[in-house]
């Protein structure tokens, strides 16, 4: 039940939110784009587009134009959970973002994040 609540959300509360992770770390804007359209295809336009719209944050990922034939090797915990374990496919692609970003707040090179 608490995934339907992430699915729900709405797309431009959310994604405000990473972009601040990132930036407080020293990150770009452009790079939280850079690693969301590697992931799910957007173009950085359509990311915009969607930000003014009101698709939830679930149908950002439903709707991905290409979600990446990497993704599956994202890897590690984030927020205390294994990415790769996690059972429901939607809110394992949520958390793959998450990691993308929580990547690149730690400072990671962009060659390094999207390594993958």
């Amino acid at each position: 039940m608490e995934n339907e609540k992430v699915f729900a959300m709405p797309f431009k509360s959310v994604f405000p939110l990473l972009i601040a992770k990132a930036e407080k770390k020293g990150r770009t804007r452009e790079e939280v784009y850079e690693v969301t359209s590697w992931l799910t295809g957007y173009p950085s336009a359509e990311i915009d587009q969607l930000l003014e719209e009101s698709v939830s944050y679930g149908d950002f990922f439903r709707k991905a134009p290409h979600l990446n034939e990497n993704r599956d090797r994202i890897k590690g915990t984030i927020c205390g959970v294994r990415v790769e374990t996690i059972e429901d496919p939607l809110m394992r692609e949520i958390r793959r973002l998450d990691k993308l970003v929580d990547e690149l707040a730690k400072g990671k090179p962009m060659e390094k994040v999207l390594k993958y």
